[in-house]
């Protein structure tokens, strides 16, 4: 049974079910809000990120969608706005990746990337918009990636998606600024993760980090809390880890 509404300051974070989703999940959890998890097939998984709010502290319920399809998005949003009250949070997460050269990228690899990822966190945004200008405003916080500024070789769909996500963000910060919803982009670095199995570097693969390692998740998790909370930022991207942009 769904959660009765709740006064207390709520979350909704996409792609929930494992990896970063979880995490972030757990760390809302522990300080007592209300965590909407958000998965597309994998409900088991998601059920076990909800077990951990609750165990952590926080309550919350699950939300299935495809981010892919507005009208699946828009359900999932007027269903989680219907049951909470209180200053709301979107945390954009969900996303797949992909390792293929560029001339050998087909269509459909291509299409389905750039759909999650990129056009999935435009649906998530659009959706949110009139729930947080109905509360006065709220934050939004957009994942990212280090890609996105960069370029990765094997990962042109998804540096392509992510380097979007940069204009996205910029873009709708400056449109919803003057109704007080903050909107931010957060790259956590990398994270093993079913995104990077295959691909996480070797013990010597962090050269290009100053600190010649990648960010604890539990660093990277609470900085996504503290900024979801910051009533003056917008607009700003937030690197977890030690390379430059």
């Amino acid at each position: 049974m769904p959660s009765p509404i709740t006064p207390t300051p709520s979350v909704l974070v996409t792609g929930a079910s494992g990896g970063i989703g979880r995490a972030i999940s757990q760390a809302f959890g522990k300080i007592g809000w209300y965590v909407g998890v958000h998965y597309y097939q994998g409900q088991p998984a998601a059920h076990a990120t909800l077990e951990l709010v609750v165990k952590a502290g926080g309550n919350g319920d699950l939300y299935p969608a495809d981010v892919r399809e507005a009208e699946s998005v828009r359900r999932m949003v007027d269903q989680f706005s219907r049951r909470t009250t209180g200053p709301l949070v979107l945390v954009c997460n969900a996303g797949i990746g992909q390792s293929e050269l560029l001339v050998r990228h087909t269509d459909e690899i291509w299409d389905n990337v750039i759909a999650t990822n990129l056009t999935g966190t435009f649906h998530c945004l659009r959706a949110m918009a009139p729930s947080l200008l109905a509360r006065g405003g709220g934050s939004i916080i957009v994942i990212g990636s280090h890609t996105g500024f960069h370029g990765a070789t094997g990962q042109s769909a998804y540096a392509t998606s992510k380097a979007g996500l940069i204009g996205l963000v910029r873009t709708a910060a400056l449109e919803w600024g003057p109704q007080n919803i903050r909107v931010n982009l957060l790259l956590p670095g990398w994270q093993k993760t079913d995104l990077t199995e295959g691909i996480f570097p070797s013990d010597k693969g962090w050269l290009d980090h100053a600190l010649r390692r990648s960010p604890v998740i539990e660093e990277v998790v609470s900085t996504i809390v503290h900024v979801a909370q910051l009533k003056d930022v917008s607009g700003q991207v937030w690197n977890c880890d030690s390379r430059h942009l």
